[in-house]
Formats: C-alpha cells, sequence, structure tokens
C-alpha cells in the first residue's frame, strides 16, 4: 500500500531529503498546486488523468496522451515499464532535476479495477527505483 508523503512534504522530495516514491498526494494540496511547485523547483511535471479511466485498457489508452509517450508505446504493461525506465522522451525537452507524474484520480480507477491498479503501482515503484539513484529522479504521486 502506498503511504502519504512524509512530513515535511512536497519541499522536502523537490529539494531535499525526503526520497523519491510512489505516495499519496498530499491531502492539503491539489494537484494544481503540486505541479507548480514542482515546476517552480525546475522537476518536469506530467499529470496522468484517469477520470473516466475503468480498467487497464483505457488506462494504457491514457498514459501515451498524458505522459506524452514516444509513438512506439505499445499499450500493455512491459511497455509502460519501458517507456518509465527510459525517459529519454521527456530529457529530449531539457534536463530537470527530477520527473513528477501525478497521477490524478487514481482513487476512482483504484476502486474500479484494483488489480490493475496494483499492477500500475508496481510498474511506478520499479520506474521509481530505477530512477532513484540517478542525477534526476522519478516520483509519482497518487491523487
Amino acid at each position: 500500500m502506498t503511504v502519504h508523503l512524509p512530513a515535511p512534504g512536497l519541499s522536502a522530495l523537490l529539494n531535499g531529503p525526503t526520497p523519491p516514491g510512489v505516495y499519496r498526494l498530499p491531502p492539503t494540496q491539489t494537484p494544481d498546486q503540486v505541479a507548480a511547485s514542482a515546476a517552480e523547483a525546475d522537476w518536469r511535471v506530467a499529470r496522468l488523468r484517469l477520470d473516466g479511466v475503468r480498467d487497464k485498457a483505457a488506462f494504457l489508452d491514457r498514459c501515451p496522451v498524458d505522459l506524452e509517450f514516444p509513438d512506439w508505446f505499445g499499450r500493455n504493461w512491459d511497455a509502460l515499464a519501458d517507456c518509465l525506465t527510459d525517459l529519454s522522451w521527456w530529457r529530449e525537452a531539457g534536463k530537470s532535476r527530477g520527473y513528477l507524474v501525478i497521477a490524478q484520480d487514481w482513487a476512482a480507477f483504484d476502486k474500479a479495477a484494483p488489480d490493475d491498479a496494483r499492477t500500475a503501482e508496481a510498474i511506478f515503484q520499479e520506474a521509481v527505483d530505477f530512477w532513484a539513484d540517478r542525477e534526476s529522479p522519478l516520483t509519482v504521486l497518487l491523487d
């Protein structure tokens, strides 16, 4: 189970000691606030809008649009893992201090398709672990 972002919160994740991870969005902050703070801290932000997404197929259809995946994305779990551990398609836009994915409406997706949500969350965690020791880490916040 994913935990809430530990205190002192977002600022420590973007600028300090909190390690990258897959966390719940802080209940006191909106996705807009988080995205603005991350952009100010020179993090590349993408929002995965999961409103209306109720299964694996819809989730994998939404990823390439919202996360700006390359054309070679194959709309399967392996392709999701490949894109999230590559990130060359994001790095082309310039160097960032980190990469942040905000998965909006995660709770509704999790409720509608809990097995698919667990799989996606595991893939997110594997990608976060892959980037954790690199110059520009990846973090995923689930809203």
